[in-house]
């Protein structure tokens, strides 16, 4: 669909909608609605596609396929009885098959290849070869091998120097300019080694190993790689017996490899995919998308998508007519455009499958609630607390409307310092203003403007650095995670994660109890438990005094210099602990993860809210209180109005340029504004399309939906309401595409109920389209019954 690609701009702050073009058939469900964006598919739509006749080429798995302009290419592979050769070529747009015209000497056959793309050609390296019907001749190989697009040729590439060690199953992608080949098996092990090779000018290149550091993978085959953002991914493989689902990132500039931490997932939140082997992955926009693969020997075919940017894991949702494919292993994947390609692979029963399969993406811009709100912790900017903080009296501002959202505990106290500043005189309240005085030369007059004073919240039982962190956190729902590992970090998410006890924040409770249970290791695991044992975090205490008499540790513990230091009570414990292991109770109780910031902040908008409003927004005359801080944080329109010339009175009138909303589409917007929520009937996508312009939201992501919600979901039952939203907005095209709807549809619109609660006018607009409906003959055989 048409959703998929960003929303082209135009619509800025004129009042008037962009032009529509129809399709002017007609169906109860409009799904022909373009808005200019061309014809659409349904998102996270899956499709099966013609399959690959035996005649074309065999079923088989184990292969590659690699997208060229409008084409996939499928290379390899094996049927179940031989390895292959061929080259198959499918058309995206006329789903037809075919073999690709090849000339020159093509690779032997093979699997577990690599074939990526470079400029106009196809690079094929490695691969285990042979004979595996009479199970004879069968090697690993380290040839490479260029195929071009434009005139079929294959060439194989002679280089002088070292080779990479002969591989299969490994993983291979472009960037730079270079082939990058990564890990596999070599027959006898597995490896992690990485080599490259420049693919501009093969008679002056020659291949490189890489030296990687950091956190590199274990030795692994059976993995997919791709690349996002200038990184390289790899996910999840077989390494030894041990099949992981870890992800790494490959930085190629600094050549170092990251694991990405899932520790900071909430249990409650999705997981990463269960480990797995023989799947794929592909890289589109800022997401990674794992499809397939034998997991704890099931075939699972749900389709997980990774966020890079915000580092977390979801399980995408098909739409309800989606022709799921089957699980699968040893397929291939590639990318056109905005969808995703799926050929082959070995299904149940070891069948191998000649099925090709279209998955739509979707490419909203992202939601950037967390970073909005993140930015406005940050800068400080429109605080009206001011938090006093343990013996040191140290302050910390934070915003009312943001707090009293995230936590019952500071709630509390604030409505408690709010009663202690009623009670003042008047007075006192003007003395701890904040005046900003202004003199002009010596002697000068002076002016005062008297702004509002903070409101101060004391706080005994914290200190400013991990109240912070906890700050922190209610504006984003995460913590920006310290050096795993290093010992006054951990302090430091430990005297936060007693914090989140006594402020009862069970979600940040979670987050800190696995940061920390991740970060015990040898080095530090006996000042962690000394430290839980002083914080009297019997849980975390529990973790380390297990940790501790394991078998692999308890004898490189006891001789470290730090236990000779430990209180004699704790050397009891862990003595005692070794010598008889106490017996481990499993609760029935479910996990409580606490509510996340979209949950709250909903709460709040809802009702929760209404006591801390310091804002009314005037919608055509009636008023909807609001909260400056958030309204500020979201809209650059609002933060540049509370920032310069905020209205005396409190009150701000809205309107998206010179037409007023509806005050359905009005309550979707602070709903987007407020939580990011962005479902809404559709006649509210045409009030707000135009609004991510004029209001200044931080990307286009509301006017992406709005698009996507006009063109998936005018029918015959919502479109009297569409009419009136296209009338009030002057959306002209969408007026007429819906009094189009309503004549040919008279029979099921006049039955109605809203048809009577039309205005004048636009029921006049029916009747004289009505009118134009009827032919001469119709009007003949009327006139006759009269």
């Amino acid at each position: 669909m048409a959703a998929a690609g960003a929303p082209s701009g135009g619509a800025g702050r004129s009042k008037v909608a962009p032009s529509v073009d129809f399709d002017h058939s007609c169906s109860d469900s409009v799904e022909y609605l373009t808005l200019n964006f061309g014809p659409f598919e349904t998102v996270h739509r899956w499709r099966r596609l013609p399959p690959c006749d035996e005649f074309v080429g065999a079923r088989r798995s184990k292969h590659t396929v690699v997208a060229y302009r409008d084409a996939i290419y499928v290379f390899g592979g094996d049927n179940g009885k031989t390895m292959l050769n061929d080259l198959l070529r499918f058309d995206v747009k006329d789903c037809s098959w075919c073999r690709a015209f090849t000339t020159g000497t093509p690779p032997a056959p093979r699997y577990h290849h690599s074939a990526v793309v470079h400029g106009s050609s196809m690079f094929v390296f490695g691969g285990y070869t042979g004979d595996i019907y009479s199970n004879s001749n069968l090697k690993n190989k380290n040839d490479l091998f260029e195929y071009k697009f434009a005139t079929g040729q294959w060439t194989e590439w002679k280089t002088e120097g070292r080779l990479p060690v002969a591989r299969s199953a490994h993983g291979a992608t472009v960037y730079s300019d270079k082939l990058w080949i990564f890990a596999g098996y070599d027959g006898n092990a597995r490896l992690n080694d990485m080599w490259t090779i420049g693919l501009q000018d093969r008679e002056l290149t020659c291949w490189e190993e890489i030296e990687q550091s950091g956190e590199i993978p274990p030795s692994c085959c059976n993995f997919p790689v791709a690349v996002c953002k200038d990184k390289m991914f790899v996910f999840s493989g077989q390494s030894g017996a041990k099949i992981t689902n870890n992800l790494f990132q490959f930085e190629f500039k600094e050549k170092i490899w990251t694991r990405i931490p899932t520790e900071h997932l909430l249990r409650g939140s999705p997981p990463p995919p269960q480990r797995r082997y023989g799947h794929t992955m592909v890289a589109f926009d800022r997401h990674l998308y794992v499809f397939g693969g034998a997991a704890d020997n099931t075939l699972p075919n749900e389709l997980h998508c990774y966020d890079v940017d915000s580092q977390t894991w979801e399980v995408i949702q098909p739409s309800p007519d989606s022709e799921l494919p089957s699980g699968r292993l040893f397929h291939a994947a590639a990318v056109i455009s905005d969808a995703m390609y799926i050929f082959g692979g070995t299904v149940d029963n070891n069948i191998r499958s000649g099925e090709m399969y279209r998955f739509q993406f979707s490419c909203y811009p992202k939601c950037t609630l967390h970073e909005d709100y993140g930015r406005l912790w940050e800068n400080r900017q429109f605080s009206d607390l001011e938090f006093v903080l343990g013996e040191k009296e140290e302050r910390v501002r934070g915003h009312a409307a943001i707090v009293t959202a995230r936590c019952k505990w500071l709630r509390k106290k604030i409505i408690q310092a709010r009663e202690r500043l009623k009670q003042k005189s008047k007075q006192d309240i003007e003395d701890e203003g904040q005046a900003v005085c202004q003199k002009d030369g010596i002697g000068g007059n002076v002016k005062l403007c008297r702004l509002q004073p903070l409101l101060e919240v004391p706080i005994r039982e914290a200190e400013a650095q991990p109240f912070e962190v906890l700050m922190q956190f209610l504006y984003t729902d995460k913590i920006k995670y310290p050096r795993k590992g290093h010992v006054q970090d951990v302090l430091l998410i430990m005297d936060v994660y007693k914090l989140a006890l006594n402020f009862k924040l069970s979600r940040l409770e979670q987050l800190c109890l696995q940061y920390i249970e991740a970060s015990v290791d040898l080095q530090n695991v006996l000042i962690v438990c000394e430290n839980a044992n002083k914080l009297q975090l019997d849980q975390l205490k529990e973790h380390c005094l297990n940790f501790v008499v394991k078998e692999s540790h308890f004898n490189q513990v006891i001789m470290m210099k730090e236990f000779e230091h430990l209180s004699s009570s704790l050397i009891v414990e862990i003595v005692r602990r070794k010598q008889q292991p106490p017996v481990r109770m499993h609760s029935d109780q479910p996990l409580d993860i606490g509510t996340s910031l979209i949950q709250d902040m909903k709460a709040y908008l809802e009702g929760a809210g209404i006591e801390f409003c310091d804002i009314i927004l005037l919608l055509d005359g009636h008023p909807r209180p609001a909260h400056k801080a958030i309204l500020a944080a979201r809209s650059s329109y609002f933060e540049a109005m509370f920032r310069s010339f905020m209205p005396e009175d409190g009150q701000v009138n809205i309107s998206i340029g010179e037409m007023v909303p509806s005050k359905q589409a009005f309550e979707s917007m602070l709903r987007y504004i407020y939580y990011g929520e962005v479902n809404m009937p559709p006649e509210d996508s045409l009030y707000l399309f135009a609004a991510p312009y004029y209001y200044g939201f931080s990307n286009n992501r509301l006017q992406a939906y709005c698009k996507q919600n006009l063109e998936m979901n005018v029918t015959v039952e919502n479109v009297l309401q569409i009419l009136e939203a296209a009338d009030k907005t002057q959306a002209l095209d969408m007026k007429r595409h819906c009094l189009h709807i309503i004549v040919h549809q008279f029979t099921k619109v006049s039955k109605l109920p809203n048809l009577r609660s039309l205005s004048q006018p636009l029921l006049l607009d029916i009747i004289e389209s009505l009118a134009n409906h009827i032919s001469d003959k119709q009007c003949a055989e009327l006139g006759s019954d009269i």
